[in-house]
């Protein structure tokens, strides 16, 4: 069984080596590139692909794909919309993805942004850049006197609502689809109450047409004045420019974004003494009571592990005339 992974990361390799040593009569060769139109001729001969990649696939490659006889494409990622779902399924394309490949992962980073917007510290580096020791001003709200919301109580988001009640903080939600197995730590509110109530906003939502621009200006005009949000889902969920809007006019106290719209273009690239081809981004990274981070939520050991070994174990399964349980189409 031959295996081809795109977009391999140096970091990734020992993963892959320890699953190839789980499948002996396994062969994965792994490159730097993504799937797309001038690339997918270098995949026949293959029987699985696996992917990671922020480019949409090709319409075209789909059919090309099915003339070389693959059955599947496995992404290495919980976000799926890169894909042409219903092309993939007349093309007798099975596509997964990884949807948990380490809810502790994200979590503890909504955690950690959140502990450091609530303590200042961004402000608090920036001062002591300048040599500036004072602290008049940023006095910090300890986390159990605070109503953390969480708008996406999935894997993800159940497990930052363990973390939170874990502190002692209050904790309440909005989900589609509660999950009343979760009543113990957390309230289910509708959307408005969670935004009205909440002191920090933790979003940990699936990208979709639903969900696009699910915190818009209205959305922002709902929250207090002295609240946080926290993304660490997907960047177009928030409306960027009614978000710096809310921001300059002190709408809201700061945010912790680990995902942006238009993220291709800048996250995860070396722009040292370079130009930054995003205003948005340049007005956000100019904003004090602003935390980025460039997507590392998924960045850790046991969810790189994960990543690789799901979506290897998905290609493998429909490979072979099985079927998975992560299959999005």
């Amino acid at each position: 069984m031959k295996f081809i992974l795109t977009s391999v990361r140096d970091d990734e390799i020992p993963a892959i080596k320890e699953w190839q040593k789980r499948h002996p009569g396994s062969e994965i060769d792994t490159v730097d590139w993504e799937l797309g139109m001038d690339t997918v001729d270098k995949i026949k001969g293959y029987d699985g692909v696996v992917i990671q990649q922020r480019g949409v696939i090709d319409d075209r490659v789909y059919p090309k794909l099915k003339d070389m006889g693959f059955k599947q494409i496995s992404t290495r990622t919980a976000g799926y919309d890169i894909f042409n779902l219903k092309l993939a399924k007349e093309n007798g394309l099975t596509i997964t993805n990884v949807p948990a490949y380490s809810p502790r992962s994200v979590a503890e980073l909504a955690l950690t942004h959140t502990m450091r917007l609530i303590r200042n510290l961004q402000q608090f580096d920036a001062r002591m850049a300048e040599q500036d020791f004072r602290w008049a001003g940023l006095q910090a709200t300890e986390i159990h006197s605070m109503t953390i919301g969480i708008i996406g109580a999935g894997r993800i988001g159940g497990t930052s609502a363990q973390m939170f009640n874990a502190l002692g903080a209050k904790v309440i939600a909005f989900d589609v689809k509660p999950n009343h197995e979760l009543d113990k730590i957390l309230t289910f509110k509708s959307k408005e109450e969670v935004l009205k109530e909440s002191d920090v906003i933790c979003l940990h939502v699936d990208l979709n047409e639903t969900s696009k621009n699910l915190i818009d200006a209205e959305a922002l005009s709902m929250m207090k004045p002295t609240a946080y949000i926290v993304n660490e889902c997907r960047g177009p969920v928030i409306d960027t420019d009614a978000l710096i809007n809310a921001l300059e006019n002190k709408q809201i106290a700061g945010a912790a974004l680990d995902t942006l719209t238009g993220e291709e273009n800048f996250f995860n690239i070396d722009l040292r003494g370079k130009e930054i081809p995003s205003e948005q981004l340049k007005k956000l990274r100019g904003m004090v009571n602003v935390i980025l981070t460039p997507h590392v939520g998924f960045y850790t050991n046991i969810a790189v592990q994960n990543m690789v070994d799901i979506s290897l174990d998905d290609a493998l399964s429909i490979i072979e005339g099985g079927t998975s349980e992560h299959t999005v189409n």
